[in-house]
Protein backbone atom coordinates (compact mmCIF):
# COMPACT_ATOMS: atom_id res chain seq x y z
CA UNK A 1 0.00 0.00 0.00
CA UNK A 2 1.11 3.57 -0.81
CA UNK A 3 2.38 4.86 2.08
CA UNK A 4 3.79 8.35 0.52
CA UNK A 5 1.75 11.46 2.06
CA UNK A 6 3.02 14.51 0.18
CA UNK A 7 1.53 17.56 1.49
CA UNK A 8 -1.25 19.06 -0.94
CA UNK A 9 -0.42 19.71 -4.62
CA UNK A 10 -1.54 22.90 -6.62
CA UNK A 11 -3.83 21.90 -9.50
CA UNK A 12 -1.89 23.70 -12.21
CA UNK A 13 0.89 21.23 -11.37
CA UNK A 14 -1.51 18.48 -12.61
CA UNK A 15 -3.18 19.77 -15.68
CA UNK A 16 -0.02 19.65 -17.98
CA UNK A 17 -0.83 16.00 -17.04
CA UNK A 18 -4.30 15.92 -17.93
CA UNK A 19 -2.93 17.69 -20.85
CA UNK A 20 -0.87 14.09 -22.05
CA UNK A 21 -4.02 12.13 -20.68
CA UNK A 22 -6.30 13.97 -23.74
CA UNK A 23 -2.90 14.03 -26.08
CA UNK A 24 -2.50 9.82 -26.09
CA UNK A 25 -6.95 10.08 -26.20
CA UNK A 26 -7.27 12.96 -29.37
CA UNK A 27 -4.25 10.99 -31.13
CA UNK A 28 -5.90 7.76 -31.48
CA UNK A 29 -9.37 8.47 -31.84
CA UNK A 30 -8.52 11.36 -34.11
CA UNK A 31 -7.19 9.54 -36.40
CA UNK A 32 -8.50 6.50 -36.29
CA UNK A 33 -11.95 8.03 -36.96
CA UNK A 34 -10.76 9.07 -40.57
CA UNK A 35 -8.81 5.98 -41.42
CA UNK A 36 -11.79 5.03 -43.20
CA UNK A 37 -11.78 7.76 -45.69
CA UNK A 38 -7.98 7.25 -46.10
CA UNK A 39 -7.92 4.42 -47.09
CA UNK A 40 -11.03 4.46 -49.36
CA UNK A 41 -9.10 7.47 -51.05
CA UNK A 42 -6.12 5.11 -51.32
CA UNK A 43 -7.97 1.97 -52.68
CA UNK A 44 -6.87 -0.43 -50.14
CA UNK A 45 -8.31 -3.28 -48.48
CA UNK A 46 -10.14 -3.69 -45.35
CA UNK A 47 -7.84 -5.70 -44.22
CA UNK A 48 -5.18 -2.71 -43.96
CA UNK A 49 -7.42 -0.77 -42.20
CA UNK A 50 -7.72 -3.21 -39.33
CA UNK A 51 -4.31 -3.03 -39.34
CA UNK A 52 -3.71 0.45 -39.37
CA UNK A 53 -6.39 0.74 -36.72
CA UNK A 54 -5.11 -2.00 -34.12
CA UNK A 55 -1.22 -1.15 -34.64
CA UNK A 56 -1.60 1.69 -32.24
CA UNK A 57 -3.85 -0.34 -29.98
CA UNK A 58 -0.98 -3.37 -30.22
CA UNK A 59 2.54 -1.08 -29.75
CA UNK A 60 0.49 0.22 -26.64
CA UNK A 61 -0.42 -3.26 -24.92
CA UNK A 62 3.00 -4.99 -25.54
CA UNK A 63 5.23 -1.33 -24.53
CA UNK A 64 3.05 -0.18 -21.68
CA UNK A 65 4.32 -2.46 -18.89
CA UNK A 66 7.78 -1.82 -19.92
CA UNK A 67 7.81 1.35 -19.77
CA UNK A 68 5.75 1.53 -16.38
CA UNK A 69 8.40 -0.43 -14.97
CA UNK A 70 11.00 2.16 -16.80
CA UNK A 71 9.41 5.07 -14.99
CA UNK A 72 9.86 3.27 -11.52
CA UNK A 73 13.44 3.10 -12.43
CA UNK A 74 14.36 6.24 -13.45
CA UNK A 75 11.59 8.04 -12.06
CA UNK A 76 7.93 9.13 -14.36
CA UNK A 77 8.71 12.48 -15.16
CA UNK A 78 11.44 11.63 -17.80
CA UNK A 79 9.56 8.88 -19.57
CA UNK A 80 6.59 10.93 -19.75
CA UNK A 81 8.70 13.96 -21.86
CA UNK A 82 10.61 11.74 -23.64
CA UNK A 83 7.11 9.94 -24.77
CA UNK A 84 5.72 12.99 -25.73
CA UNK A 85 8.95 14.05 -27.54
CA UNK A 86 8.82 10.77 -29.64
CA UNK A 87 5.13 11.41 -30.53
CA UNK A 88 6.04 14.64 -32.08
CA UNK A 89 8.80 12.96 -33.78
CA UNK A 90 6.49 10.28 -34.80
CA UNK A 91 4.11 12.70 -35.98
CA UNK A 92 6.13 15.23 -37.79
CA UNK A 93 7.89 12.74 -39.39
CA UNK A 94 4.73 12.21 -41.22
CA UNK A 95 4.39 15.72 -42.29
CA UNK A 96 8.03 15.44 -43.59
CA UNK A 97 7.83 12.38 -45.71
CA UNK A 98 4.96 13.38 -47.63
CA UNK A 99 4.04 9.58 -48.61
CA UNK A 100 0.62 9.07 -47.28
CA UNK A 101 1.73 5.12 -46.85
CA UNK A 102 3.72 5.97 -44.55
CA UNK A 103 0.50 6.34 -42.50
CA UNK A 104 1.34 2.65 -40.80
CA UNK A 105 4.72 3.63 -39.27
CA UNK A 106 3.24 7.19 -38.08
CA UNK A 107 0.86 5.05 -35.88
CA UNK A 108 3.21 2.21 -35.00
CA UNK A 109 5.16 5.50 -33.86
CA UNK A 110 2.80 6.74 -31.65
CA UNK A 111 1.21 3.98 -30.11
CA UNK A 112 4.60 3.39 -28.88
CA UNK A 113 5.23 6.90 -27.75
CA UNK A 114 1.95 6.69 -26.16
CA UNK A 115 2.77 3.47 -24.27
CA UNK A 116 5.50 5.68 -22.66
CA UNK A 117 4.05 9.02 -21.18
CA UNK A 118 0.45 7.31 -20.53
CA UNK A 119 1.45 5.25 -17.88
CA UNK A 120 4.00 7.81 -16.74
CA UNK A 121 1.26 10.30 -15.97
CA UNK A 122 -0.95 8.44 -14.40
CA UNK A 123 2.27 7.29 -11.86
CA UNK A 124 2.73 10.81 -11.47
CA UNK A 125 -0.97 11.71 -11.14
CA UNK A 126 -0.74 9.32 -7.70
CA UNK A 127 2.85 10.41 -6.72
CA UNK A 128 1.80 14.36 -6.73
CA UNK A 129 -1.70 13.91 -5.09
CA UNK A 130 -2.02 13.57 -1.52
CA UNK A 131 -3.87 10.27 -0.96
CA UNK A 132 -7.50 12.03 0.22
CA UNK A 133 -7.18 13.61 -3.15
CA UNK A 134 -6.57 10.93 -5.50
CA UNK A 135 -9.90 10.34 -6.17
CA UNK A 136 -10.55 13.85 -7.72
CA UNK A 137 -7.08 13.58 -9.27
CA UNK A 138 -7.64 10.71 -11.65
CA UNK A 139 -11.12 11.66 -12.16
CA UNK A 140 -10.02 15.60 -13.73
CA UNK A 141 -7.60 12.89 -16.12
CA UNK A 142 -10.27 10.78 -17.01
CA UNK A 143 -12.25 13.47 -17.84
CA UNK A 144 -9.44 15.35 -19.94
CA UNK A 145 -8.83 11.90 -21.92
CA UNK A 146 -12.52 11.75 -21.91
CA UNK A 147 -12.92 15.36 -23.26
CA UNK A 148 -9.97 14.01 -26.29
CA UNK A 149 -11.94 10.58 -26.76
CA UNK A 150 -14.63 13.37 -27.79
CA UNK A 151 -12.92 15.97 -29.37
CA UNK A 152 -10.58 13.31 -31.78
CA UNK A 153 -12.78 12.47 -34.49
CA UNK A 154 -15.45 15.57 -34.56
CA UNK A 155 -11.71 17.91 -34.67
CA UNK A 156 -9.66 15.48 -36.75
CA UNK A 157 -12.13 14.99 -39.72
CA UNK A 158 -12.28 19.02 -39.77
CA UNK A 159 -8.28 19.06 -40.03
CA UNK A 160 -8.23 16.58 -42.40
CA UNK A 161 -11.18 17.76 -44.52
CA UNK A 162 -9.35 21.42 -44.29
CA UNK A 163 -5.46 20.19 -44.71
CA UNK A 164 -5.54 16.39 -45.37
CA UNK A 165 -3.46 13.74 -43.18
CA UNK A 166 -0.47 15.96 -43.23
CA UNK A 167 -1.97 18.82 -41.15
CA UNK A 168 -3.82 16.58 -38.53
CA UNK A 169 -0.39 15.01 -38.05
CA UNK A 170 1.10 18.56 -37.94
CA UNK A 171 -1.22 19.47 -35.67
CA UNK A 172 -0.75 16.42 -33.24
CA UNK A 173 3.17 17.11 -33.50
CA UNK A 174 3.00 20.58 -31.96
CA UNK A 175 0.33 19.54 -29.57
CA UNK A 176 2.37 17.31 -28.43
CA UNK A 177 5.36 19.56 -28.02
CA UNK A 178 3.60 22.24 -25.98
CA UNK A 179 2.58 19.63 -23.39
CA UNK A 180 6.32 18.57 -23.52
CA UNK A 181 7.07 22.51 -22.74
CA UNK A 182 4.65 22.78 -20.25
CA UNK A 183 5.92 19.83 -18.27
CA UNK A 184 9.14 20.48 -18.50
CA UNK A 185 8.13 23.76 -17.25
CA UNK A 186 5.18 23.18 -14.09
CA UNK A 187 5.84 19.63 -13.35
CA UNK A 188 8.28 18.62 -10.38
CA UNK A 189 10.85 15.88 -10.64
CA UNK A 190 9.64 12.72 -9.06
CA UNK A 191 13.03 10.95 -8.58
CA UNK A 192 12.80 7.13 -8.37
CA UNK A 193 12.51 5.64 -4.91
CA UNK A 194 14.43 3.11 -3.13
CA UNK A 195 12.58 -0.56 -4.21
CA UNK A 196 13.51 -3.78 -2.30
CA UNK A 197 14.40 -6.34 -5.28
CA UNK A 198 11.48 -7.98 -7.27
CA UNK A 199 11.90 -11.39 -8.61
CA UNK A 200 9.56 -12.39 -11.45
CA UNK A 201 7.75 -14.94 -9.63
CA UNK A 202 6.89 -12.16 -6.90
CA UNK A 203 5.69 -9.66 -9.63
CA UNK A 204 3.50 -11.96 -10.93
CA UNK A 205 1.69 -13.15 -7.81
CA UNK A 206 1.19 -9.03 -7.13
CA UNK A 207 -1.02 -9.19 -10.75
CA UNK A 208 -2.80 -12.07 -10.08
CA UNK A 209 -3.65 -11.10 -6.41
CA UNK A 210 -7.58 -10.22 -6.13
CA UNK A 211 -6.76 -7.03 -4.97
CA UNK A 212 -4.86 -6.03 -8.11
CA UNK A 213 -7.23 -8.13 -10.70
CA UNK A 214 -10.69 -6.82 -9.76
CA UNK A 215 -10.04 -3.07 -9.95
CA UNK A 216 -8.31 -3.65 -13.62
CA UNK A 217 -10.98 -6.12 -14.85
CA UNK A 218 -13.26 -3.36 -13.79
CA UNK A 219 -11.44 -0.86 -15.68
CA UNK A 220 -11.14 -3.09 -19.10
CA UNK A 221 -15.59 -3.85 -18.69
CA UNK A 222 -15.59 -0.10 -18.57
CA UNK A 223 -13.62 0.42 -21.50
CA UNK A 224 -15.12 -2.13 -23.26
CA UNK A 225 -18.67 -0.93 -23.03
CA UNK A 226 -17.29 2.33 -24.32
CA UNK A 227 -15.75 1.15 -27.07
CA UNK A 228 -19.04 -1.00 -28.19
CA UNK A 229 -21.05 2.07 -27.51
CA UNK A 230 -18.28 4.55 -29.67
CA UNK A 231 -18.47 1.31 -32.73
CA UNK A 232 -22.09 -0.33 -31.94
CA UNK A 233 -24.61 2.16 -31.00
CA UNK A 234 -24.14 4.00 -34.41
CA UNK A 235 -24.75 0.86 -35.98
CA UNK A 236 -28.69 0.88 -34.46
CA UNK A 237 -29.11 4.45 -34.81
CA UNK A 238 -28.75 4.15 -38.72
CA UNK A 239 -31.01 0.94 -38.60
CA UNK A 240 -33.69 2.75 -36.49
CA UNK A 241 -33.45 5.75 -39.87
CA UNK A 242 -31.33 8.12 -37.55
CA UNK A 243 -29.04 10.52 -39.77
CA UNK A 244 -25.01 9.83 -39.33
CA UNK A 245 -25.05 13.52 -37.75
CA UNK A 246 -27.65 12.33 -34.88
CA UNK A 247 -25.43 9.03 -34.27
CA UNK A 248 -22.52 10.94 -34.07
CA UNK A 249 -23.82 13.36 -31.75
CA UNK A 250 -25.09 10.34 -29.52
CA UNK A 251 -21.40 9.43 -29.56
CA UNK A 252 -20.51 12.69 -28.59
CA UNK A 253 -22.77 12.56 -25.57
CA UNK A 254 -21.54 9.34 -24.61
CA UNK A 255 -18.29 10.59 -24.05
CA UNK A 256 -19.26 14.11 -22.39
CA UNK A 257 -21.26 12.47 -20.02
CA UNK A 258 -18.10 9.78 -19.05
CA UNK A 259 -16.34 13.37 -18.65
CA UNK A 260 -19.05 15.18 -16.72
CA UNK A 261 -19.38 12.21 -14.03
CA UNK A 262 -15.57 11.19 -13.09
CA UNK A 263 -14.86 14.42 -11.43
CA UNK A 264 -17.83 13.97 -9.50
CA UNK A 265 -17.07 10.28 -8.76
CA UNK A 266 -13.32 11.56 -7.75
CA UNK A 267 -14.69 14.20 -5.40
CA UNK A 268 -17.19 11.78 -3.93
CA UNK A 269 -14.69 9.14 -3.23
CA UNK A 270 -12.26 11.86 -1.57
CA UNK A 271 -15.37 12.74 0.74
CA UNK A 272 -15.79 9.61 2.23
CA UNK A 273 -19.70 9.50 0.33
CA UNK A 274 -18.64 6.24 -2.25
CA UNK A 275 -16.68 3.03 -1.42
CA UNK A 276 -14.42 1.80 -4.58
CA UNK A 277 -16.17 -1.54 -4.41
CA UNK A 278 -19.60 -0.10 -4.58
CA UNK A 279 -18.78 2.52 -7.17
CA UNK A 280 -16.88 0.55 -9.40
CA UNK A 281 -19.89 -2.16 -9.32
CA UNK A 282 -22.81 0.09 -9.47
CA UNK A 283 -20.86 1.67 -12.74
CA UNK A 284 -20.68 -1.56 -14.13
CA UNK A 285 -24.18 -2.29 -13.49
CA UNK A 286 -24.99 0.46 -14.82
CA UNK A 287 -23.21 0.13 -18.13
CA UNK A 288 -24.73 -3.30 -18.30
CA UNK A 289 -28.33 -1.70 -17.98
CA UNK A 290 -27.31 0.64 -20.77
CA UNK A 291 -26.35 -2.11 -23.24
CA UNK A 292 -29.03 -4.23 -22.39
CA UNK A 293 -31.81 -1.28 -22.84
CA UNK A 294 -30.06 -0.90 -26.15
CA UNK A 295 -31.04 -4.17 -26.99
CA UNK A 296 -34.77 -3.90 -26.18
CA UNK A 297 -35.34 -0.50 -26.50
CA UNK A 298 -36.26 0.59 -29.94
CA UNK A 299 -35.53 3.79 -31.69
CA UNK A 300 -33.99 6.97 -30.83
CA UNK A 301 -35.36 6.10 -27.42
CA UNK A 302 -32.93 3.65 -26.72
CA UNK A 303 -29.94 4.44 -28.32
CA UNK A 304 -30.06 8.16 -26.08
CA UNK A 305 -30.66 6.16 -22.38
CA UNK A 306 -28.06 3.66 -23.92
CA UNK A 307 -25.90 6.25 -24.20
CA UNK A 308 -26.24 8.08 -20.95
CA UNK A 309 -26.51 4.74 -19.40
CA UNK A 310 -23.28 3.55 -20.63
CA UNK A 311 -21.42 6.92 -20.45
CA UNK A 312 -22.35 7.49 -16.64
CA UNK A 313 -21.22 4.23 -15.79
CA UNK A 314 -17.64 4.51 -17.35
CA UNK A 315 -17.40 7.69 -15.80
CA UNK A 316 -18.68 6.58 -12.30
CA UNK A 317 -16.30 3.60 -12.23
CA UNK A 318 -13.17 4.74 -14.07
CA UNK A 319 -11.97 7.00 -11.61
CA UNK A 320 -12.29 5.21 -8.66
CA UNK A 321 -10.53 2.18 -9.91
CA UNK A 322 -7.24 4.21 -10.81
CA UNK A 323 -7.63 5.47 -7.21
CA UNK A 324 -8.19 2.59 -6.00
CA UNK A 325 -4.93 0.71 -7.72
CA UNK A 326 -2.99 3.73 -6.51
CA UNK A 327 -3.88 3.17 -2.80
CA UNK A 328 -2.60 -0.30 -3.03
CA UNK A 329 0.19 0.22 -4.26
CA UNK A 330 3.38 0.68 -3.46
CA UNK A 331 4.76 4.25 -4.75
CA UNK A 332 7.82 3.28 -5.90
CA UNK A 333 5.83 -0.13 -8.05
CA UNK A 334 3.56 2.82 -9.18
CA UNK A 335 4.37 2.56 -12.97
CA UNK A 336 4.22 -0.89 -13.11
CA UNK A 337 0.89 -1.21 -11.62
CA UNK A 338 -0.40 1.47 -13.81
CA UNK A 339 1.41 0.18 -17.32
CA UNK A 340 -0.47 -3.27 -16.43
CA UNK A 341 -3.80 -1.55 -15.41
CA UNK A 342 -3.52 0.00 -18.79
CA UNK A 343 -2.81 -3.11 -20.48
CA UNK A 344 -6.39 -4.24 -19.19
CA UNK A 345 -7.78 -1.56 -20.60
CA UNK A 346 -6.23 -1.95 -23.99
CA UNK A 347 -7.77 -5.55 -23.83
CA UNK A 348 -10.96 -4.34 -23.25
CA UNK A 349 -11.02 -1.72 -25.69
CA UNK A 350 -9.88 -4.66 -28.25
CA UNK A 351 -12.12 -7.44 -26.84
CA UNK A 352 -15.71 -5.83 -25.97
CA UNK A 353 -15.89 -4.83 -29.83
CA UNK A 354 -14.77 -8.29 -30.66
CA UNK A 355 -17.39 -9.64 -28.20
CA UNK A 356 -20.37 -8.27 -29.89
CA UNK A 357 -19.08 -8.20 -33.28
CA UNK A 358 -19.04 -12.20 -32.82
CA UNK A 359 -22.52 -12.48 -31.12
CA UNK A 360 -23.78 -10.40 -33.65
CA UNK A 361 -22.65 -12.57 -36.86
CA UNK A 362 -24.32 -15.35 -34.92
CA UNK A 363 -27.22 -13.92 -33.94
CA UNK A 364 -28.19 -10.12 -33.82
CA UNK A 365 -26.90 -6.82 -32.61
CA UNK A 366 -29.53 -6.92 -29.86
CA UNK A 367 -27.97 -10.24 -28.73
CA UNK A 368 -24.66 -8.99 -29.04
CA UNK A 369 -25.31 -5.89 -26.44
CA UNK A 370 -27.00 -8.57 -24.24
CA UNK A 371 -23.84 -10.67 -24.25
CA UNK A 372 -21.98 -7.48 -23.65
CA UNK A 373 -24.36 -6.71 -20.57
CA UNK A 374 -24.42 -10.31 -19.23
CA UNK A 375 -20.40 -9.80 -18.93
CA UNK A 376 -20.92 -6.04 -17.29
CA UNK A 377 -23.20 -7.82 -14.75
CA UNK A 378 -20.65 -10.49 -13.94
CA UNK A 379 -18.20 -8.07 -13.26
CA UNK A 380 -19.87 -6.11 -11.45
CA UNK A 381 -20.89 -8.76 -9.09
CA UNK A 382 -17.24 -9.86 -9.05
CA UNK A 383 -16.52 -6.38 -7.79
CA UNK A 384 -19.10 -5.89 -5.37
CA UNK A 385 -18.76 -9.75 -3.54
CA UNK A 386 -14.90 -8.52 -2.73
CA UNK A 387 -16.18 -5.19 -1.20
CA UNK A 388 -18.52 -7.51 0.84
CA UNK A 389 -16.04 -10.07 1.71
CA UNK A 390 -13.19 -7.56 1.73
CA UNK A 391 -10.64 -9.53 0.18
CA UNK A 392 -10.08 -7.26 -2.92
CA UNK A 393 -11.89 -4.15 -2.82
CA UNK A 394 -13.04 -1.75 -0.67
CA UNK A 395 -11.83 1.45 0.37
Amino acid sequence: MSTESPEPTSTSVLRPLYAAGFVTAFGAHSIAASLGAYTGGEHVSLLTLGLLLAVYDGAEVVLKPVFGSLADRIGPRPVLLGGLLAFTAASAAFVLAGNPTAVGLARLGQGAAAAAFSPAAGALVARLSPPKRQGRAFGGYGAWKSVGYTAGPLLGGALVTLGGFSLLFATLAVLALAVAAWVAMVVPAAPPLPRARQTALDLARRLSAPAFLRPTAALAATTAALAVGVGFLPITGAAAGLTPLVTGAAVSLLALCSALVQPWSGRARDAGGLRDGVGMAGGLALAAAGAALAAVVPGVAGVLIATVAIGTGVGLATPLGFAHLAAITPPERLGQTMGAAEVGRELGDAGGPLLVGTIAAAATLGAGFLGLAAVLGVAALAVLRAQTAGTGVHG
